[in-house]
């Protein structure tokens, strides 16, 4: 048996078949899906997804959606350019495809948010195309069963784990081989304590004949993560909390949050300068540390109390909420469950 034969017949009979966005050739259901799967377990993913598709069930009701609600769809999955690019991605398919999802690879490959690798999942799932696909599980499985030295994001790692994937492609059955080569990375060929004992590539894998799983992948060259400090302002009125609508690029891009202070800022001259508001000193909370692909954030939150409101100053981009209503707002993750703490 080749190696997608074997991925094959243990897809049919092992792999996953019941999640949300399969069993379908929506291209939209199954676009929605690949964008969140990207960097995200499916875990996770599931119910994200239901109350995305049930808010959203279309690519028109997606485009003509308002940023904002898309973002509190997706506010605690994390990567939020994917939903921006999502929401842009839903407006270009209206305005240049007619509203109907491209079926050309190259044109899928155009929409935002999309590379190649999710072009390739669309174009199988969606229209039966013969196209290889290369995410984080597929590449742990050829590096250790071809026994493939060197970090696969290196790009002449990468150039050569596109050219073996190619060239495993069959000739038939490409919808159940590509989810089979997923599952299998997802399931069976795990990062940590692979079940090589159930793995149907055990006679052809090098990394188990040379016991060498837990080497493989080549892990990432280890940098020093940047450690990164910020005071987050708390105004409060009331049961009312002040939030700042942050720039559209960036870390938690478009979301809700809390304003930040620039270094070395008083946190009452701020309040004032920025946004017409006298305030009266509160303790401060805890620190507490976010941890980001590139760096960590270590946020100490700086309570205010509102004793006096003028009428200048006030700055565009902010939002006065009750602290419960705030809750259902587009926040980034850590700030929504330090506004539950609050609570």
């Amino acid at each position: 048996m080749t190696f997608s034969d074997r991925i094959i017949a243990w897809q049919r009979q092992h792999g996953r078949h019941d999640l949300p966005w399969q069993n379908t050739r929506d291209p939209y259901a199954i676009w929605v899906s690949e964008i969140m799967l990207q960097q995200t377990q499916v875990a996770a993913v599931i119910p994200y997804y239901r109350r995305f598709t049930a808010r959203f069930p279309d690519i028109a009701s997606l485009a003509t959606a308002d940023e904002d609600a898309v973002l509190q769809h997706w506010s605690g999955l994390g990567y939020y350019s994917r939903a921006r690019n999502l929401h842009a991605a839903a407006q270009a398919i209206m305005e240049q495809h007619g509203g109907r999802f491209p079926q050309e690879f190259d044109a899928i490959q155009q929409l935002p948010g999309i590379g190649r690798s999710t072009a390739a999942a669309i174009a199988v799932f969606a229209f039966g195309q013969r196209q290889a696909i290369l995410d984080g599980n597929v590449k742990r499985v050829l590096t250790r069963c071809y026994g493939i030295e060197g970090w696969p994001g290196q790009p002449a790692v990468k150039k050569r784990l596109w050219a073996l994937a190619e060239t495993l492609l069959p000739q038939t059955g490409i919808e159940t081989y590509t989810q089979g080569v997923m599952d299998l990375g997802a399931t069976l060929c795990t990062r940590g304590k692979p079940v090589c004992s159930d793995c149907p590539l055990g006679e052809q894998c090098v990394a188990r004949h040379e016991n060498r799983s837990a080497e493989l992948p080549t892990p990432k060259p280890r940098k020093t993560i940047p450690q990164r400090k910020t005071t987050m302002l708390l105004l409060l009125s009331g049961n009312e909390i002040l939030l700042e609508k942050r720039p559209p690029s960036g870390i938690w891009g478009g979301l809700w949050s809390l304003p930040e202070l620039a270094s070395g800022e008083d946190a009452q001259q701020a309040a004032l300068k920025r946004f017409g508001l006298e305030t009266q000193l509160l303790p401060s909370l805890a620190t507490f540390t976010h941890t980001f692909t590139h760096f960590r954030l270590h946020i100490t939150p700086q309570p205010l109390q509102i004793t006096r409101t003028l009428p200048e100053a006030r700055e565009a981009g902010v939002l006065w909420l009750d602290r419960q209503d705030a809750l259902g707002a587009a926040l980034p993750s850590p700030i929504r469950k330090l506004l539950e703490k609050l609570e």
